[in-house]
């Protein structure tokens, strides 16, 4: 019987034997291939950001060797250097150096691809390169001569002791990154970085990095029972409601407290700023019913919620639309001028109209009661001149707002529509240049 048993199952043993050898042959083969693949793609990565550094470098140097008054050439330069710099920053990105402290650079490059683009996209010819900004370049090409050095060093390492990108993976993720050769070069990058002085950027690549915080609001730090008390009035809860307040980012630079007022029909939510003790969200977690109001109704009643609660001269601006919810957008208007950085959004239930919530982070950190609205220079039949002949033009106002620098610009706004699809194009007051172009969703195309 036992041999009868042996014959059958030892044949059977083999071939799972034999199976299991196959399928794991396979199973590192495929591995190995997929290692490869990541190694070659590393590797790639590597010698090109080294090789656009080299680049990036020697461009800093054509762009400053012409003549200070050629400006198409300056033109030329600094696309080729934000175009050079994109480059190495898409490849920083493809390597594996999440864990690894390369802050600095990186943030250097994005504030050089900046700086030059917008530089570089500005007319020249009426605002050529001043002083501070060749000096600028000129520290740039010596900064990206050193770190092109170093990172040419690193190269000859790897290229030298066949270096693995893989190994600085595995030693990145087990944290024991003390003796690979590839990050102690890119650690070594990053410190020489660090300790370059701050450049002169100049105001339009300074605002992109600058951050809003409490700081910049008026008003005295408020207590707990100064947001129970807010929160009662917002609400219009009595009294006895039920208030739940939590201390948010203690220490930070966004300081805040939640108010949460227990109803039977559903929570409100409040965050308030702890400056100030202004209102910078509000939710309500009722229960949405069916649609039954339209849009419009919508609006009007968010208009009225705005005003009641302290956001007068608001206009809706824009309106989107999902099932039974609609999220509208309402800006500040003073003078006649629509103030776009003055901005809150708000969300309705089309089931009755009531607002859920709003956002006003936007509003309370943009807005000045003392803000002055500038006369424009061109006049708006001047100013529709400079618009496609072929947009059918539905409305136009005057509008503030930011531009790529971050600063303030008067322009008026046109609705229009062209080519089957309807736009927003803002033309400067002063130059008559586009601004900004945004295209309008549908839901949105009543909204003027």
């Amino acid at each position: 019987m036992y041999k009868r048993l042996s014959a059958v199952l030892f044949p059977v043993a083999t071939v799972l034997l034999i199976g299991a050898l196959v399928w794991g042959y396979q199973e590192n083969k495929e591995k190995n291939a997929v290692l490869i693949n990541a190694e070659n793609q590393y590797q790639r990565a590597f010698h090109d950001l080294s090789f656009h550094l080299d680049k990036l470098h020697a461009e800093l140097g054509n762009t400053l060797a012409v003549s200070s008054k050629s400006q198409g050439m300056h033109r030329k330069g600094l696309m080729n250097v934000w175009r050079i710099t994109s480059e190495a920053q898409n490849e920083i990105n493809q390597l594996p150096l999440t864990l690894l402290p390369f802050n600095k650079t990186e943030e250097f490059l994005s504030r050089i691809s900046n700086f030059a683009y917008k530089a570089g996209v500005r007319d020249l010819t009426k605002e050529p390169l001043s002083e501070n900004e060749l000096q600028t370049l000129k520290t740039l090409y010596y900064n990206s001569g050193e770190i092109t050095k170093d990172l040419q060093e690193v190269q000859e390492r790897v290229i030298t002791s066949r270096l693995r990108w893989m190994d600085v993976e595995t030693a990145l993720a087990n944290g024991s990154p003390e003796d690979n050769s590839i990050i102690d070069g890119f650690q070594t990058v990053n410190k020489r970085v660090e300790s370059y002085p701050e450049l002169d950027w100049g105001p339009s690549v300074s605002s992109m990095y600058s951050r809003r915080s409490v700081k910049m609001l008026s008003g005295s730090p408020i207590t707990e029972e100064d947001v129970r008390r807010k929160a009662l009035k917002f609400t219009d809860a009595g009294e006895q409601a039920d208030v739940q307040i939590t201390l948010n980012g203690q220490g930070t630079d966004w300081p805040s407290y939640t108010a949460r007022v227990n109803r039977p029909n559903g929570a409100i939510s409040m965050d308030f700023t702890q400056k100030g003790g202004q209102v910078i969200s509000y939710t309500d977690e009722r229960e949405v019913g069916p649609k039954q109001v339209s849009v419009q109704q919508a609006i009007d009643k968010a208009q009225e919620f705005l005003s009641l609660k302290g956001y007068s001269d608001m206009t809706v601006v824009a309106a989107d639309q999902y099932d039974n919810l609609a999220n509208f957008s309402f800006v500040h208007e003073k003078d006649g001028v629509l103030i776009y950085p003055e901005k809150v959004t708000v969300r309705s239930g089309l089931d009755n109209g009531e607002v859920l919530g709003f956002q006003a982070s936007d509003y309370v950190y943009e807005y000045q009661e003392d803000r002055e609205i500038p006369q424009p220079k061109l006049s708006l039949a001047e100013a529709e001149k400079t618009l496609n002949t072929e947009l059918k033009v539905l409305y136009h106002r005057k509008a503030l707002i930011k531009n790529d620098s971050n600063e303030d610009v008067l322009t008026y706004e046109f609705g229009g529509r062209i080519n089957g699809s309807q736009y927003r194009i803002y033309i400067n007051a002063d130059t008559g240049l586009e601004e900004t172009v945004e295209v309008v969703k549908d839901a949105q195309a009543g909204v003027e």
